[in-house]
């Protein structure tokens, strides 16, 4: 049975209703499926299992803020060593995450999407159900697939710490 959270997370000045549960540092990443263009299943956890994994999720590509988010990700991505992966996920459609990196020259973030069946979401505690997208949210899952960072960002349109994010998952490589 999904948790419902209607005291939560507010979407302009009413409070919207969440679905799942939220994670915790320090337990087990939750492994879930998301698709890519050509609607092909990947588990991003096992895909990168052994490295350290940072998932950002967003509500949609084609917004200011997580366009920015996502660019921002990618340069941090490029400066990173094989060891540390960047998955940005959100509920658009992979042939619309595939268009929207071409435009924005997005090639180091892996962009995985979510709305099939929501199991990222749905795991994560990210599911805002009257809009059927992901809360802005960032994690940090270690080489033990473990999370190390946790970080629900309390309005839609704030932006994470990249330099917190990026130096947890850099503290997670030793």
């Amino acid at each position: 049975m999904t948790t419902v959270r209607t005291d939560v997370f507010k979407l302009g000045d009413k409070f919207a209703t969440l679905l799942g549960d939220e994670v915790k540092v320090g337990q087990v990443a939750p492994e879930f499926t998301s698709v890519i263009a050509g609607w092909a299943p990947v588990n991003p956890l096992q895909e990168s299992r052994g490295k350290v994994i940072i998932l950002s999720a967003v509500p949609s590509l084609d917004t200011d803020v997580c366009d920015r988010e996502t660019r921002r990700f990618n340069e941090e991505a490029a400066k990173l060593g094989d060891d540390i992966v960047i998955y940005t996920i959100s509920t658009d459609f992979p042939m619309a995450q595939k268009r929207w990196c071409g435009a924005a020259g997005v090639d180091k973030v892996k962009v995985v999407s979510d709305v099939l069946e929501t199991d990222f979401g749905l795991k994560y505690g990210l599911v805002i159900k009257e809009r059927r997208y992901l809360r802005r949210s960032v994690f940090v899952v270690g080489r033990d697939g473990k999370l190390t960072y946790v970080n629900y960002l309390p309005t839609l349109g704030e932006e994470p710490n990249y330099a917190e994010v990026i130096n947890t998952a850099k503290e997670a490589l030793k």
